[in-house]
């Protein structure tokens, strides 16, 4: 018995001591970015509402594979890419999308495929909410940029519906706070380094079919005549006052 506690006192003295050159080493001892240089994990963000929630524009299967299938894939190679290059290490997903072109080669196209998949998915769960409307403030935004709500919906639906294969249609806001709609392909998105058209996004609709092919099939046109009845207005009006 005594020899038993001699050595549980001996074994956290020793540790007391490994916690304490630790510190010394590393300053605080929970500073993670420091003592594991692999820290960088991005996760899956909540949607903040329920899978039917935007029933019946959007069904509660297509959100729920989408959010936990599609969304969580990306974000689990995205986390992948990110462990195997020292240089991805303690960057944010906007520093990752924004710089593609300064990383090394070996891991641009999993940043822009993954990181893109990640933050246009993240973006759009977030500007999803039935049955808002624009304010006075921003149908006057819209009508002096696209002429008047009408022709801003039937401008975007076209853009919607013209992308050829899987992407984004979006409407992006520039430097001088002027609106403008474009598109881009697979996970590309107004905000990289390597797109041609660049501004800061304040709607953008998801066109690959995994969005909406359980319940529209091959009529992308219905899916984004409906998607006004879910877009989040407030979060827009959020989005464009604040850029």
């Amino acid at each position: 018995m005594y020899k038993r506690r001699n050595f549980l006192k001996t074994t956290a003295i020793l540790y007391t001591g490994v916690l304490a050159g630790a510190h010394n080493a590393y300053g605080a001892i929970n500073d993670l970015a420091t003592l594991y240089p692999h820290a960088t994990k991005f996760e899956l963000p909540p949607l903040g509402y329920s899978y039917n929630a935007l029933e019946p524009s959007i069904d509660s299967p297509t959100m729920e594979i989408h959010h936990t299938k599609h969304h969580q894939a990306y974000v689990t190679k995205l986390n992948e890419a990110v462990e195997k290059d020292a240089a991805l290490h303690h960057q944010t997903l906007e520093q990752l999308i924004t710089n593609i072109n300064s990383f090394p080669v070996t891991s641009r196209a999993a940043i822009r495929n993954h990181g893109g998949g990640h933050w246009n998915h993240s973006f759009f769960w977030t500007i999803l909410k039935k049955d808002t409307i624009p304010s006075s403030n921003m149908q006057k935004v819209i009508a002096k940029n696209f002429g008047s709500i009408e022709q801003f919906k039937k401008d975007f639906e076209k853009a919607s519906v013209s992308i050829f294969g899987s992407g984004w249609a979006w409407v992006i806001k520039d430097v001088s706070g002027n609106l403008s709609i474009c598109n881009t392909a697979n996970q590309d998105n107004p905000l990289m380094d390597i797109t041609d058209k660049k501004g800061t996004p304040i709607i953008g609709i998801d066109v690959w079919e995994h969005a909406y092919y359980l319940k529209y099939q091959n009529k992308r046109a219905d899916y984004a005549q409906s998607f006004w009845n879910v877009l989040n207005w407030q979060k827009v009006e959020e989005l464009y006052m604040a850029r």
